[in-house]
């Protein structure tokens, strides 16, 4: 049954233990403990995040699940489905293949502007490179959109299987 599945689904969900951005969407605004292996450090950034979010009366959306294997939920909850679709667009292009052998370069850069709100906007860098254990490419993508003037960051790991032509974000 496995090996119906595209290689990228596989690896997605194997990686994030089935965990998409449907089950992860309760948790949007709401200070809820999401995926644990996010680690300490993360949960509560992104928690004080959604504090002062909720306190500055700033929107919180729920995470489109199409995006989840491309964004981190602290960016989704902040943008809506138009924007996290553009944001998800631009993972894709910022992670695109470029070298030789076939992997993200480091510094690769793109940018997008709400096509929605004119006070929106965001762009994913490519950070960092490794090898992860077995054959997986592994990248660090950080993501930073600014809505009515306030920054939120976000890194993500995102691995890719040999013969994957795409990363997925993995926990």
């Amino acid at each position: 049954m496995a090996t119906s599945m595209p290689a990228q689904a596989q690896l997605s969900t194997l990686l994030n233990r089935g965990k998409r951005g449907a089950d992860r969407a309760e948790t949007c605004g709401e200070g809820k403990k999401g995926d644990t292996a996010r680690g300490v450090v993360g949960g509560l950034l992104g928690g004080a995040v959604r504090d002062m979010a909720r306190k500055a009366r700033l929107p919180s959306f729920v995470p489109v699940p199409a995006f989840s294997d491309q964004l981190t939920e602290s960016i989704a909850c902040r943008l809506d489905p138009e924007e996290q679709k553009q944001a998800a667009e631009a993972t894709l292009q910022a992670t695109r293949a470029d070298t030789q052998d076939g992997a993200a370069q480091v510094g690769a850069t793109a940018s997008w502007n709400s096509s929605t709100r004119d006070d929106v906007s965001g762009t994913s860098t490519v950070t960092r490179r490794e090898r992860a254990k077995g054959d997986l490419d592994c990248i660090t993508v950080t993501d930073v959109v600014i809505v009515q003037g306030e920054e939120t960051r976000a890194d993500k790991r995102m691995c890719r299987a040999p013969g994957s032509a795409r990363y997925s974000i993995i926990a």
